[in-house]
C-alpha cells in the first residue's frame, strides 16, 4: 500500500492504532486531534486519503467534508463514528464521503478500504463510489430507533443511503417488527423527494382497488413524484397482483418510486408459484433484507438504551437496566423482534418503582422463554449449519451488486466464535482450563481469543 494518508480523530489511541497499522501496511501518516490542523494539511496540498471522526473538540468531521471538497475535490475521505445510527450513514453519503465505517471498527476491514481508496484516488476516479445525494447534510435530530453496530446492520445503512435517490424500486424484506417500515420511512424522508407525498396502501386496498379504475391509476395520482408504499405484499391474492402490474405499467417516468415491503415468506411464495414471478422482479429493483434481532444480539444494548432515553424523556422516568438485566434480554429469542423489545422497556419504565431495572423484572415480563441459554434457529428450524449460511448469504445480500469488502472470512468466523467462546465458558462455570478441554483448544489460545473477544470470564454459572 503506498500513499500519505491524514488522520483526525480525538481519540489518542485510534490515531496510534491506526498510525501504527497503516506504516506497517507502507503507508506515511499524518494524525491529528483538530479538524482545523486537518483542513490546513489538505489546503497545503498534503495526503493522498483521509480518515475523520465525525464529533471532534473543534468541530464536526461531515460539516468539514464540503470544504475539503471545495479544496481537493478528487480526495477520498473515509468517515469512522461511534454514532452508529442509519443517520450518520445517510448523512455520510449526502456529504459525498467516499466510505463510512462505525466505531469499533474492523482493523483489517478499513484497511482494505485505504487501499481501495489510495488506488482510486492514484486512477484520477472512484471505484464503487456511494450515490451522492441532494446538496448539503441531513440534518440530526430524528427519532429513529434504526440503530445498530453489527455488520448486518451497517450493510442495510450504507446500502439504503446509496439507493435514497435513486429511481428503482425496493423490496423491503424481514420479519414482523424488525423495522420494515422505518427503511421505507427513511427512503422517503431522507431523499431528493421528500417534500412530496408518501403514500402507504396495504394488500386489502389493493384488492378492493379503491381507485376504481381497475389499474390503480387515482394511486399514482395522490402519490405523484413521491413515493407510493405497497404494505404486506406477499398477502396480494392473483387479482390483486394483476391490478399491481398494471398500476406499474401506467406509471410515469416522473411518477412516485415503489417502495414494497413484505415478511420473510415472500421467497418461498414466489418459489411455490403463487406469486407472479414478472411482479416479482420489476418491484425488486434492489432488495433490503432486514434481520431479525437474534442476528444482532450485539445491538440490543444500544437499542434498549435508545428505548429507556426516550421514554424517559416522553414519562420522566429515570429508570435504567441493571447488568443482570439486560444478560437477561440478550439470552431471549425476541420473536417479536425490535417492536418486542420496544414494548417491554415501555412497560418497564411505566409499571417499576426502583431506579435500576431488575433481572427478576425482565423475566417477569418475558416469562420463562427469557431463561433458556441459546436461542432457536428461527421459523425456518434447521441445522446449524443452515443457520449460520442463511446469515452469510443474507450478509452477501445486503452489499448488492457489490462482493463486501475483503477480510469476510475473519468478520464471518469473529460472529461465529464470539458466542461459541462465551457459551462454554458459561457451561464450565468461568473455568478456563476445563473449558479449553471441552473446545479441544490450548488454554493459551482460549485466554488469547477471550482477550482478542472482549469476553468476560468472571460472572459464570456453576459447572454442569
Amino acid at each position: 500500500m503506498d500513499g500519505t494518508v491524514l488522520i483526525a480523530d480525538d481519540d489518542r489511541t485510534i490515531r496510534t492504532v491506526l498510525t501504527q497499522a497503516l506504516t506497517r501496511a507502507g503507508c506515511r501518516v499524518h494524525a491529528t486531534a483538530s479538524l482545523t490542523t486537518l483542513l490546513r494539511w489538505v489546503e497545503e496540498g498534503k495526503g493522498d486519503l483521509v480518515i475523520s471522526d465525525v464529533m471532534m473538540p473543534d468541530g464536526n468531521g461531515l460539516e468539514t467534508l464540503p470544504k475539503i471538497k471545495v479544496l481537493r475535490p478528487g480526495l477520498p475521505v473515509i468517515i469512522i463514528s461511534a454514532q452508529n445510527t442509519i443517520m450518520t450513514a445517510i448523512q455520510a453519503t449526502e456529504a459525498d464521503a467516499w466510505d463510512y465505517l462505525p466505531k469499533p471498527f474492523d482493523l483489517p476491514d478499513l484497511l482494505a478500504r485505504v487501499e481501495k481508496g489510495l488506488t482510486s484516488a492514484r486512477r484520477g476516479r472512484r471505484i464503487s463510489p456511494p450515490q451522492a445525494g441532494s446538496e448539503g447534510v441531513v440534518q440530526a435530530g430524528q427519532d429513529l430507533p434504526l440503530v445498530g453496530r453489527t455488520p448486518s446492520m451497517q450493510a442495510l445503512y450504507r446500502l439504503v443511503a446509496q439507493v435514497m435517490n435513486t429511481a428503482l424500486p425496493v423490496l423491503i424484506i424481514g420479519e414482523s417488527g424488525t423495522g420494515k417500515s422505518l427503511i421505507a420511512g427513511a427512503l422517503h424522508e431522507f431523499s431528493d423527494r421528500s417534500a412530496q407525498p408518501f403514500l402507504v396502501v396495504s394488500a386489502q386496498d389493493l384488492t378492493m382497488d379503491p381507485a376504481g379504475g381497475g389499474d390503480g391509476r387515482a394511486l399514482l395520482t395522490q402519490a405523484r413524484g413521491g413515493s407510493l408504499v405497497i404494505d404486506g405484499l406477499g398477502d396480494l391474492d392473483g387479482d390483486a397482483q394483476a391490478r399491481l402490474v398494471r398500476l406499474l405499467d401506467a406509471a410515469p417516468e416522473d411518477g412516485p418510486r415503489i417502495i414494497a415491503i413484505a415478511d420473510e415468506t415472500l421467497t418461498r411464495t414466489f418459489e411455490s408459484g403463487n406469486f407472479r414471478h414478472d411482479l416479482y422482479f420489476r418491484i425488486s429493483g434492489v432488495t433490503l433484507t432486514v434481520p431479525p434481532l437474534r442476528e444482532r444480539l450485539d445491538d440490543i444494548p444500544l437499542l434498549t438504551q435508545h428505548f429507556l432515553a426516550r421514554t424517559t424523556r416522553e414519562t420522566g422516568s429515570g429508570r435504567h437496566m441493571s447488568d443482570a438485566a439486560l444478560e437477561v434480554i440478550r439470552r431471549y429469542n425476541w420473536p417479536g423482534n425490535v417492536r418486542q423489545l420496544e414494548h417491554m422497556v415501555q412497560r418497564l419504565m411505566i409499571t417499576g418503582h426502583d431506579p435500576e431495572i431488575a433481572a427478576a423484572e425482565v423475566e417477569a415480563v418475558l416469562g420463562a422463554a427469557s431463561t433458556g441459554a441459546a436461542p432457536t434457529h428461527g421459523n425456518d428450524g434447521g441445522t446449524l449449519a443452515e443457520s449460520v449460511a442463511r446469515h452469510v448469504r443474507r450478509y452477501f445480500e445486503l452489499h448488492g451488486d457489490e462482493l463486501p469488502p475483503s477480510g469476510v472470512y475473519q468478520r464471518i468466523m469473529r460472529e461465529v466464535e464470539a458466542p461459541l467462546l462465551d457459551i462454554a465458558l458459561e457451561y464450565s462455570g468461568g473455568n478456563q482450563l476445563r473449558c479449553a478441554e471441552l473446545l479441544g483448544i490450548n488454554r493459551n489460545t482460549l485466554r488469547k481469543k477471550t482477550n482478542e473477544l472482549d469476553i468476560s470470564v468472571t460472572r459464570r454459572r456453576k459447572l454442569m
